[in-house]
């Protein structure tokens, strides 16, 4: 991990800040209810990868993050979290944190103490981007990508020491799904951990729209729990992801 970016680490219960730029926050995870997918920088991510976004987002579904050439934030759009690598960008719902960077983008909701008794903090809904690579995962096609990755995600996400062992796992859903215009897959798994809530976990891959030779991995993470984002606020996310907007020269979560 690089010191002073932030590190998505989907670590049992959700994904976690292992340091932020402003150095106040470090350590702290900012993980989805079941721990929500590692993005570039945690386990997984190639070596070197970019550094991570800043605390991001407000309470109306903004937007903020760093993490492009030379610190600068990447160009993005008010309301989307971009993975420039990726050629994506997320709608950011309301009361959410959306986080854009050269390599990755993620979005988190409701922080909240860790149920394994550690100080971390997770949240109860994480959804997190990057291409195959930066997980170092390969396949020939979405469907394969997708049903390799759902037990990687599920244990980052929901073991470890924020939630213990995931004692059993259910297959809710293994379809075709359309993403940004074009043919992908989605993986979805119901698990049941040692401590703290269950969750759902899936894992979606689908071709870059910016690069048809590329993979583009979206791993999720919601808990099980009434303060938790329902499912169908996954599902709306998935529709609303787009083809990034071509750089302009935007630097600071304005308009591209």
């Amino acid at each position: 991990m690089t010191v002073g970016a932030v590190v998505l680490a989907a670590i049992g219960g959700g994904v976690y800040l292992l340091g932020e730029r402003d150095g106040d926050r470090q350590g702290v995870a900012a993980a989805t209810p079941s721990a929500t997918p590692s993005a570039p920088g945690g386990p997984g991510a190639p070596d070197g990868g970019d550094n991570g976004g800043g605390d991001g987002g407000n309470k109306d579904g903004g937007e903020d993050g760093e993490g492009g050439p030379d610190g600068q934030l990447p160009p993005t759009e008010p309301g989307y979290a971009t993975d420039l690598a990726a050629g994506i960008s997320m709608p950011v719902p309301q009361g959410w944190k959306g986080r854009s960077a050269a390599v990755g983008a993620g979005l988190t909701t409701g922080e909240h103490p860790c149920p394994g008794g550690s100080a971390k903090t997770c949240v109860r809904g994480g959804i997190f981007s990057a291409p195959a690579a930066a997980y170092k995962l390969t396949a020939g096609s979405p469907e394969e990508a997708a049903k390799k990755d759902i037990a990687a995600n599920a244990e980052e996400s929901y073991g470890g020491d924020a939630y213990g062992t995931i004692t059993s796992h259910e297959e809710i859903k293994s379809a075709e799904v359309t993403v940004a215009g074009q043919k992908g897959y989605a993986v979805r798994w119901k698990v049941v951990t040692e401590k703290g809530d269950d969750g759902y976990v899936e894992s979606l891959v689908f071709p870059s729209p910016a690069s048809k030779d590329m993979l583009v991995v979206v791993r999720s993470g919601f808990d099980i729990n009434k303060d938790a984002p329902k499912l169908s606020v996954l599902d709306e996310i998935t529709k609303g992801i787009k083809k990034a907007a071509p750089a302009t020269g935007a630097t600071n979560g304005g308009a591209a």
